[in-house]
């Protein structure tokens, strides 16, 4: 059959996203949580229809699922969990790590289970998965809002799930051939135009409808990991990149391991030299203090600058982060790169590389706190750091982050 939604001729991608929900919501197939607009959206049926996932070999053999935590998407988590596969849920908006893994009690009831599906149950029954959790994806299933019988597939415009999965690439959690399904309503089923799509834009192998099942045999290839050198994917401008702290610590990784992780906003902000923040950047690569910036500045750029600029305005409580488990092999360079790469940089630090310790200081405490999230999970040197809010926030002789060594 043809699909319900002509979208015509030129439409971008947000005019196939407005006409899908208009449709949704205006037929009465939405169903909660509503408007449906800027969601994935879930629809009427839309549980039976992740049921029938049960029906597809790819799932029969996997071991291993992730399954993105989109509401419509509830019906296949719970087949997952009723068939005992390892589920790996993304974290909302990957602000805590990559994945969570949903791990029922022992002897679960059919109502465990299905608690353990839902949003609530993510959040009671899981464990979290990071960079370095070892996980080998079998089977992928995410949402949409508008899905081509070619397998051409077009999200809620945030960019998560290609992103997720360019992540899992780098990591190794996922291969080529490892299959991509899609749930959604027969209405969601529109021609896209091939020209729509990026490099970074995820394809799907089957479709689930609640009349159908599409096996799309897509050869456009999957995104081969994160596309660093294109920025605009990344949310304009550095704004994923600032939100996300696991995937600051994989462009690190990546960088560690020789490839090239420079964004190209970079490129052009470091051509750019007479802006301030371009000054800073500067200035922060040469272990010289930096300016604050006096014009607007983008976020990214903000974020690297404020570690290190004076307070124009009144300045909380200093807290102080403590870094251990550092390698004797480490030195003071490698940490301040990191603390740098990280956008984690304290105004000072206190070097104790023969106790295998350091001490940050941050001018807040909200500050230090989002310096501990960002640097969850770092490793240098071999070893994974312990980083934690210090229990003692006397006076510790501190030395000058920009001081050489």
């Amino acid at each position: 059959p043809r699909p319900q939604l002509c979208p015509p001729p030129g439409a971008s991608k947000w005019d196939i996203r407005k006409k899908v929900w208009d449709y949704l919501e205006g037929s009465g197939l939405a169903d909660f949580p509503r408007p449906v607009h800027h969601r994935i959206p879930n629809f009427k049926g839309s549980h039976q229809v992740g049921c029938l996932i049960k029906e597809l070999n790819v799932f029969n053999r996997a071991q291993e699922i992730k399954v993105d935590p989109d509401k419509p998407l509830e019906g296949v988590r719970l087949a997952a969990l009723q068939a005992r596969k390892t589920l790996l849920v993304p974290t909302p908006r990957l602000r805590a790590g990559l994945f969570n893994k949903i791990v029922p009690p022992s002897g679960a009831s059919k109502e465990i289970l299905r608690i353990c599906a839902t949003s609530q149950g993510i959040k009671e029954y899981s464990v979290p998965v990071d960079l370095d959790g070892k996980a080998q994806v079998d089977l992928v299933v995410v949402g949409s809002v508008a899905v081509s019988e070619k397998g051409w597939r077009i999200g809620k415009g945030e960019g998560y799930a290609d992103m997720e999965y360019a992540m899992m690439v780098s990591m190794g959690a996922v291969q080529e051939d490892t299959p991509v399904i899609t749930i959604v309503h027969d209405c969601q089923v529109v021609d896209i135009a091939e020209e729509l799509l990026g490099d970074h834009d995820l394809t799907v192998d089957y479709i689930l409808t609640p009349t159908r099942t599409i096996k799309t045999d897509c050869k456009r290839p999957k995104p081969r990991g994160i596309i660093w050198h294109k920025a605009s994917y990344l949310c304009e401008r550095y704004e994923m990149l600032g939100k996300i702290p696991i995937l600051k610590r994989l462009r690190y990784r990546e960088k560690q391991a020789g490839k090239n992780v420079t964004l190209q906003d970079e490129q052009s902000d470091l051509a750019n030299a007479t802006t301030p923040a371009a000054l800073n950047e500067k200035a922060m690569a040469g272990n010289t203090r930096p300016q604050a910036a006096t014009g607007p500045a983008r976020l990214g750029q903000l974020m690297l600058i404020d570690s290190l600029s004076p307070r124009s305005e009144g300045s909380g409580e200093i807290t102080t982060v403590y870094v251990g488990n550092i390698p004797p092999s480490v030195r003071v360079s490698e940490l301040k790169s990191a603390l740098r790469e990280f956008h984690a940089t304290p105004f000072r630090l206190n070097w104790q590389g023969a106790q295998r310790r350091a001490f940050l200081d941050y001018r807040d405490k909200a500050t230090a706190e989002s310096a501990v999230s960002s640097l969850k999970g770092l490793s240098l040197g071999g070893n994974a750091l312990r980083v934690e809010l210090a229990k003692n926030q006397r006076n510790k002789g501190q030395v000058e982050i920009n001081s050489q060594k």
